[in-house]
């Protein structure tokens, strides 16, 4: 095969996070208990902005993520996809959080969470992935049942030579799925 027939199949190809997000999406809606939540699901699209450690260059991206509750007041998981682009390279970022969440009122959610990451970063030297961990906190607002919006400050390590550390803010709007 050709060099430009190589690369031409590689852009074509869906984004290396479409098909875990569709995968997360049926498994989150699967486990869910819907007699005792108010919603099956969120959904939460938003943008995030990361810096890696000491500061440097922030990179801004769309984010969309689900999130689901399988143990009432005990467990949330989060599966979430990012995507930062440079100059050079296009960076996807996938995590999967648990999460304990606390109500603090009929409107605040706030939520502190741990788990898995995985990036993939296209360069022109090659793709490159890499595993890691993020903690998150998780502040919910819903002013309406069936929309709010969300703040989430995250710190990030990579498990990779070096263990590249991180932090990132992701923001945007919920949408309860029921």
């Amino acid at each position: 095969m050709s060099r430009g027939t190589e690369q031409l199949k590689r852009r074509t190809r869906p984004g290396p996070a479409v098909p875990r997000l569709a995968c997360a999406l049926a498994f989150v809606l699967a486990v869910q208990d819907t007699s005792a939540s108010e919603h099956a699901a969120v959904l939460e699209l938003g943008a995030s902005v990361e810096s890696e450690l000491p500061l440097a260059g922030a990179h801004v991206g769309p984010s969309l993520a689900v999130e689901t509750t399988p143990i009432e007041d005990w467990l949330e998981l989060e599966f979430g996809v990012a995507r930062f682009k440079s100059q050079h390279a296009t960076e996807w970022e996938t995590d999967l959080l648990l999460k304990k969440p606390y109500t603090w009122s009929s409107t605040v959610e706030f939520m502190a969470g741990l788990g898995p990451t995985w990036t993939h970063t296209s360069e022109p030297s090659g793709p490159t992935s890499t595993m890691g961990a993020e903690f998150a906190l998780d502040f919910m607002f819903w002013p309406r049942q069936k929309w709010g919006w969300f703040l989430e400050p995250a710190y990030g390590v990579a498990f990779a030579h070096g263990h590249g550390q991180s932090v990132g803010l992701t923001f945007g709007i919920l949408f309860g799925i029921h």
